[in-house]
């Protein structure tokens, strides 16, 4: 028996040492992330959920449960319910997070009652009754972000520009797979009006891209600021949730905590109220 007891903590004390040596962050306590142990990761245009995998190392590796969304494109109805999906799998609380057009599609479907907060990571945050076109209207074009939308009416990113637009501090290699791996996004889906807006009744984050050319001068920064949101600015392109993954992960690990504290009172609360 003491020699079983002694395996187990040799076994344990080389799991750590071997986490240490990896340089991966240690998982939090339990009581921190129980509000949002599950981060729900919500690709955009012209990309799919495979983008997000050095943000996942790095959420898995602090102790988060997380799960990847692949939106279809093909309408805000689509994306939306491929996220509920998602979410209806998860075992408790969801972190929903959004990059780009992902943002629009968290903002409707952040409505869930799992939801209990939103990050928006370069992305777009219509209100109810609005369209995502509109959140163009009254600033510059994004000149170097080139779409170019198809006789079936599904856009990609023009291929000479993509790497400008999209992934500039990208290396060589990743933007030309990011440009020739595009999932083309119906561009219909930005005349369509929401119905619900997630973010009036979740606390939200905004991660900014000081690069970002796939949005026009001072766009992202008003939207963030329209809807409350905490906001943190990083270096990097359009492409940051790929670029800069320990900068997003690090916002979206402050927002969980942010949500486990303030779910913790409650939850509290509603246990000494039962009989």
């Amino acid at each position: 028996m003491t020699q079983k007891i002694g395996a187990v903590a040799l076994a344990a004390a080389a799991a750590a040492a071997a986490l240490t040596l990896s340089g991966a962050a240690p998982a939090q306590p339990a009581g921190e992330r129980a509000a949002a142990a599950t981060i729900v990761l919500v690709h955009g245009a012209f990309a799919d959920g495979s983008g997000w995998r050095a943000v996942y190392d790095d959420l898995s590796a602090r102790g988060y449960r997380v799960a990847i969304v692949q939106n279809p494109l093909t309408s805000l109805s689509d994306d939306v319910n491929a996220t509920v999906r998602v979410i209806d799998r998860q075992p408790g609380p969801v972190l929903l997070v959004g990059h780009s057009w992902g943002g629009t599609v968290i903002t409707e479907a952040g409505i869930h009652p799992k939801v209990v907060g939103l990050v928006y990571v370069s992305a777009l945050a219509p209100d109810a009754g609005e369209t995502t076109a509109q959140q163009y209207e009254g600033f510059p074009a994004a000149s170097e972000f080139v779409i170019d939308t198809q006789a079936d009416g599904f856009g990609f990113v023009n291929p000479e520009r993509f790497k400008v637009g999209f992934a500039a501090d990208a290396d060589d290699a990743d933007a030309a797979f990011l440009r020739d791996s595009q999932v083309p996004i119906d561009m219909s889906v930005f005349a369509t009006r929401l119905e619900n807006a997630a973010w009036r009744s979740r606390p939200s984050w905004a991660i900014i891209a000081r690069d970002d050319r796939a949005f026009g001068a001072g766009m992202l920064l008003h939207m963030a600021r329209r809807i409350g949101a905490e906001i943190t600015e990083i270096p990097g392109s359009h492409a940051a949730f790929l670029t800069q993954p320990r900068a997003v992960a690090d916002v979206i690990d402050r927002a969980a905590r942010a949500t486990a504290r303030t779910a913790a009172p409650a939850a509290a609360a509603g246990r000494r109220e039962q009989p």
